[in-house]
């Protein structure tokens, strides 16, 4: 996280934002299984994932949702200038036991307000060719 928290002045319509490349890996899920306590079995057992139609261990959307917004936080310069955030939840993180798996964020600024202060910023966040998470938008409260 960066120490200062950006301006209005700071901020355009169109500025992109640092990308981020988020590693997952099967202990990666299994540490927030323990901290979510979502103990669903897709999110660890490969045998039961495969089960019930998935081709392996996924990794949970809350998960993906919260790793992606860091590039948001990191951005704007403090987790708490993030007063909005929603997404849908396209396709699943598909976690294989060797090598994890590798999603990428970037953001863009689609709005700035300059009134209320705040900027709008929309995520593309990607696992190989798969949108993971689509119409990905956060808003920040810009000092």
């Amino acid at each position: 996280m960066s120490n200062a928290v950006l301006s209005v002045k700071d901020v355009e319509v169109g500025q992109e934002l640092p990308p981020a490349t988020i590693h997952i890996s099967r202990a990666s899920l299994v540490q927030y299984t323990g901290a979510s306590l979502d103990r669903n079995p897709i999110h660890w057992d490969e045998r039961f994932a495969r089960s019930v139609g998935l081709p392996d261990v996924i990794a949970h959307g809350m998960f993906t949702m919260g790793s992606a917004i860091n590039i948001v936080s990191d951005w704007v310069g403090d987790a708490g200038r993030v007063v909005e955030y929603s997404t849908r939840f396209t396709k699943p993180v598909v976690v294989p036991y060797e090598g994890g798996a590798d999603v990428e964020v970037t953001g863009v600024v689609t709005a700035v307000d300059a009134q209320t202060g705040r900027a709008t910023v929309e995520l593309t966040v990607m696992c190989g060719t798969d949108k993971v998470l689509g119409r990905a938008l956060a808003v920040v409260a810009l000092s």
